[in-house]
């Protein structure tokens, strides 16, 4: 791996700095009263923690999505229930589904908006993976899958994938089908499927950066594999397919495990899960990042899990719920330094809750979860942070009958024009609520960004800051909006699909106070900063 793909840490131990910022990167250190100085922050001295990859703001599009298929049913569809279907997650409840034709992935208003986050990686892959075929023929599409899996993918459908990721600068990231019709007469993983994909990948103008063997073996039962599919038959599929990556792909990194459900609360106890350090003790070495998921919840569309595994609007700001990602990868990260160490960490699928998101992902309400998952984990050193979905169910950046921009849609084009690879330490926080983060500013030697993250609905809060910045702040008149404010002004597309300029709001030195439930990013391009020189 490259050297820009490594964290460096300035404390003594990694979970010593977890422990510092597990609750959010904040501190109760002021105890300062209304009418005192506000707190200062000094741009020119933070200290440079880590790096992240350059493609640290991804995506997802899910192979369901590809293909056509039935995914999460968003909860304002008004259309009328299915009849059940085969190619869904087992044991699941088929109304939860609503059947989408396959995407058309040379869209202009999304290739447009895809390409504003770009460079990234566009990740394809989801439960929905584990069970598709590759027809690697030219001939009409298989009206049914053959016997052993569940969907079709065809080869015009799979250069739609690559001429998209070409056009947006999103390298693909994918796993491999590993249902029955994969297998050998012993029951083996065998990669003729995976060959194929990879060799007609190549012979149209695309790459494959990085897969994983399968999508979430921690749930492999529900994913596709064969009744009765334990860590002991993952690590004998591994091996075969590390074997054949080295050897077919050598360029292509090896992500894994891939595991989900741990380190939270998010699955029963009743559910089977393939623990990921029984994945890891069976496989030992291998990978060449550590993968992993992340969920702080399920949606309420699977609330059969328990309340426990549920959130609620009410608890969307609350410290609990946006600490919930650090848990998490605190959890995979003790798990990589055990079995993997050394090796980056990337999150390969979050969101705000699984099953589709909840009825408040497609809000401002999320905007606060999402930038502060950013920021907490580039902080931690996890590479990579890819988003599900691109433009699919409640939790998509996109709407995705329509294409256009929801909130986090607005607040990860932020992100990605002023947060630059090299991560800061903004230091302690002058309130319980307010959440900060810093990084190089990009595209300005020198320069800082600090995001501001204001959680607290009723009051405010603020800083000093020595020198000239420019303001950009997100707001929206209710939480539960879909339409947000930069700077007072509705953020929307123009003739043509044109993005705003997004221009700042210069800010002189001195106070800068940030409002109830907003979040801010203050670019400061002349914090003439010695590690954003480098």
């Amino acid at each position: 791996m490259t050297k820009t793909m490594s964290i460096t840490k300035t404390m003594n131990s990694r979970f010593g700095l977890i422990a510092a910022i597990a609750v959010l990167g904040r501190c109760l250190c002021f105890a300062a009263s209304a009418s005192a100085q506000p707190p200062a922050i000094a741009p020119a001295t933070l200290p440079r923690i880590g790096t992240i990859d350059e493609r640290f703001q991804s995506y997802n599009i899910e192979m369901v999505e590809v293909t056509g298929g039935r995914f999460w049913k968003p909860y304002a569809s008004t259309a009328a229930p299915e009849k059940p279907s085969t190619n869904q997650p087992s044991g699941m409840d088929p109304s939860l589904y609503e059947y989408r034709p396959p995407v058309d992935l040379s869209n202009p208003r999304l290739r447009k908006l895809a390409a504003a986050l770009g460079p990234a990686y566009l990740r394809v892959s989801g439960t929905w993976a584990n069970s598709t075929y590759f027809q690697d023929s030219d001939g009409q599409a298989l009206a049914t899958p053959p016997t052993g899996f569940k969907a079709v993918l065809t080869r015009p459908q799979w250069k739609g994938v690559v001429d998209f990721s070409n056009a947006v600068n999103a390298q693909i990231v994918t796993s491999f089908a590993i249902s029955a019709g994969t297998r050998d007469s012993s029951g083996i993983w065998a990669p003729v499927q995976a060959s194929q994909i990879l060799a007609y990948t190549q012979s149209v103008g695309g790459k494959i950066a990085a897969a994983e063997f399968m999508n979430e073996p921690t749930f492999a039962a529900m994913g596709g594999a064969p009744n009765g599919y334990e860590a002991a038959a993952y690590a004998r599929d591994f091996a075969v397919f590390h074997t054949f990556a080295k050897q077919s792909a050598p360029g292509m990194l090896i992500l894994g495990p891939g595991g989900v459900g741990e380190g939270s609360s998010l699955v029963p106890a009743s559910m089977h899960l393939l623990s990921t350090e029984s994945l890891l003790q069976a496989t030992g070495h291998g990978v060449d990042a550590f993968s992993y998921h992340s969920y702080g919840g399920v949606s309420s569309r699977c609330a059969a899990m328990g309340a426990a595994s549920a959130t609620s609007a009410d608890a969307a700001l609350s410290a609990e719920w946006l600490a919930r990602p650090a848990g998490i990868e605190e959890f995979y990260a003790k798990l990589r330094d055990k079995y993997e160490p050394g090796k980056p960490m990337w999150l390969t699928e979050t969101a705000e809750t699984a099953c589709g998101g909840d009825r408040w992902a497609s809000t401002f309400l999320d905007t606060f979860r999402y930038l502060n998952q950013l920021g907490l984990l580039a902080k931690l050193g996890v590479q990579v942070h890819m988003h599900n979905t691109l433009a699919a169910s409640d939790y998509g950046l996109l709407d995705e009958k329509t294409y256009e921009p929801r909130p986090n849609y607005w607040a990860a084009l932020l992100w990605h024009r002023l947060m630059g690879n090299t991560v800061l330490d903004a230091g302690a926080s002058p309130s319980p609520n307010l959440y900060l983060y810093a990084q190089c500013m990009r595209n300005h030697p020198g320069g800082v960004t600090l995001l501001a993250i204001n959680a607290d609905r009723t009051a405010d809060s603020s800083l000093a800051v020595p020198i000239p910045s420019e303001r950009y702040t997100l707001t929206a008149k209710a939480l539960s909006d879909k339409q947000v404010q930069l700077n007072g002004a509705d953020l929307k597309l123009g003739a043509g699909d044109a993005l705003p300029e997004l221009q700042g709001l210069a800010t002189k030195p001195g106070q800068v106070t940030f409002a109830p439930a907003s979040v801010t990013f203050l670019a400061m391009p002349r914090a003439d900063n010695a590690s954003c020189r480098q």
